[in-house]
């Protein structure tokens, strides 16, 4: 007896080549959405939320237009993970790893319509990837020994970052900022020590690097508006117990001068907690949460600067830079460790004013000021700065470097061609479908910039077939140019990312066989 269903109603399958096929779709759909983002001259993304304040975000980031889309198709959601995982590991090719997964599913399909097995084009797919690497690992350029040259190869990395985001046009000026922050980290890639702060106004080339901490707060009234070699207790502690905190309580008296005796007790517990505030000897307190007047009044007769509701990103970072940490009580002030700069001073960016630590205790930290028209470009402007700044500090701890416009990819496809061509059997059509995919990425690249994409790749591959060339797309002329002397140059890192993450995510969607749709189980009533 056949058994029709096993599943209950709200559940659903799609079987064998349906399955197959609604994975490729959705995989595609992904892909050709964000190709047109890919490359120097890649268009942007304007992404609106339907929820209150209908934000608007303006962006060509991969990851970002990525995160924002809510989807429902399981292959799809594999290609959002890598996108995004890419994000975190290197900070960039987040639309280039997207687009390469989706290419080899588009070979990938039209392979298993000439009836090839998916696992035979997953091995065919996994050699390719090998030899692609190998092919890179061949041309990688490593300077570094040399600190003038590899220092140029940074500010080469962070140009051709910069090329195809909002900040192409000052590339110069920000990708100096981005090497100077992250030569100043000596190779660590906590980007903590980094603080990028947003100003409306002005233009975006007069934003600028600042060396030390800069805080966005107020100095309050009547308080020093500079102190030099500054001793800073960074405190998360609550200084408005002015009130009586006990939640529910009533106080009843019977006449007023009670009243005052009330408010007399609770001033000084406030006075004795400020005095053991006072006696760890320090000309500086900040404080994660509000300080009421009366408090702030007595650190002001001490000479002492009280900043308060410095958010907590501004705390821990503070803490962080200046060598102190986060207190919360302060009974015994030999176990509390104070942090250090040499000057604090009030400084004025556009129209607010600002707290400025210099001279902090680590050394790397610094603040990036951007400026700019509206938060729209601002905001923009910060995850460019955020991609470049991240695969920078990659770059300073696996320095090999490769050319890029599309470089990269021609080399390793003319290897791959090699290899399907001393490949027997089946494997040689998924090896040569790889190489396909490969050249869709310079492809789609001289597309954006509305050239003739046929025409430039097949130059292009025509250039990669002599020795040790060093051909790409110069997208601005529109010609076969060359990228030594353009200085376009990418991290190894980015790339072998990109490879290996779009070639894994493409097996994992090609093994699928069927996709099981299940609604949650209900809750029964236990009544």
């Amino acid at each position: 007896m056949a058994v029709d269903r096993i599943f209950k109603d709200e559940a659903s399958e799609e079987k064998g080549e349906r399955a197959r096929m609604s994975s490729f779709v959705g995989a595609v759909a992904i892909c050709d959405l964000v190709k047109t983002t890919l490359g120097p001259k890649g268009m942007d993304k304007i992404l609106q939320s339907t929820g209150r304040g209908r934000k608007v975000t303006v962006t060509n980031d991969g990851a970002t237009i990525l995160k924002s889309l809510h989807i429902d198709n399981p292959a799809a959601k594999v290609l959002i993970d890598i996108s995004k995982a890419q994000d975190d590991e290197v900070g960039d090719g987040t639309t280039s790893v997207v687009v390469l997964a989706g290419e080899l599913l588009r070979e990938a399909e039209k392979l298993i319509a000439m009836k090839i097995h998916p696992m035979t084009i997953i091995a065919g797919y996994r050699m390719a990837a090998e030899c692609a690497l190998n092919a890179l690992l061949k041309r990688v350029v490593d300077n570094k020994e040399d600190a003038e040259k590899f220092r140029s190869d940074l500010m080469k990395i962070a140009m051709t970052t910069l090329s195809s985001k909002i900040l192409s046009q000052d590339k110069d000026h920000f990708a100096k900022l981005a090497v100077d922050a992250v030569m100043r980290l000596k190779g660590s890639t906590n980007l903590e020590s980094i603080q990028i702060i947003k100003k409306p106004g002005g233009s975006l080339t007069d934003s600028f690097l600042d060396e030390g901490f800069i805080l966005d707060k107020k100095i309050g009234i009547g308080q020093p508006k500079r102190i030099e070699n500054a001793k800073i207790l960074v405190a998360n502690t609550a200084m408005d117990t002015d009130k009586v905190k006990i939640y529910g309580a009533r106080v009843r008296v019977d006449s007023m001068a009670k009243v005052a005796e009330i408010e007399a007790a609770e001033k000084d517990k406030m006075r004795e907690k400020v005095n053991k505030i006072i006696a760890h000897g320090i000309n500086c307190f900040i404080n994660r949460q509000l300080i009421y007047n009366f408090p702030e009044e007595l650190f002001a007769d001490s000479g002492i600067l009280a900043i308060e509701h410095a958010d907590f990103d501004g705390i821990e970072r503070l803490a962080l830079v200046t060598g102190g940490e986060i207190a919360s009580t302060f009974d015994n002030p030999e176990s509390v460790k104070l942090g250090h700069c040499k000057l604090i001073e009030e400084i004025m960016i556009g129209e607010d004013k600002l707290i400025h630590f210099s001279g902090v205790e680590m050394g790397q930290a610094c603040t990036i000021v951007l400026r700019g028209a509206s938060e729209h470009v601002l905001d923009e402007a910060d995850r460019s700065l955020h991609d470049a700044l991240c695969v920078l500090s990659q770059t300073v701890n696996d320095s090999r470097v490769l050319y890029g416009g599309g470089w990269p990819e021609m080399v390793m496809s003319r290897e791959v061609d090699e290899l399907a061509r001393k490949t027997p059997g089946k494997k040689s059509h998924a090896i040569e479908a790889f190489s396909r995919a490969l050249q869709a990425i310079p492809t789609i690249i001289a597309d954006n910039a509305g050239l003739d994409s046929a025409e430039l790749v097949s130059q292009l591959r025509a250039e990669h077939h002599k020795e040790g060339s060093s051909a790409g797309i110069d997208v601005i002329t529109g010609t076969v140019g060359d990228m030594a002397e353009l200085g376009i140059s990418e991290a190894f890192k980015v790339k072998q990312a990109v490879l290996l993450s779009a070639t894994e995510a493409a097996e994992m969607i090609l093994r699928v066989d069927e996709i099981i749709t299940c609604a949650p189980r209900k809750r029964e009533d236990r009544m």
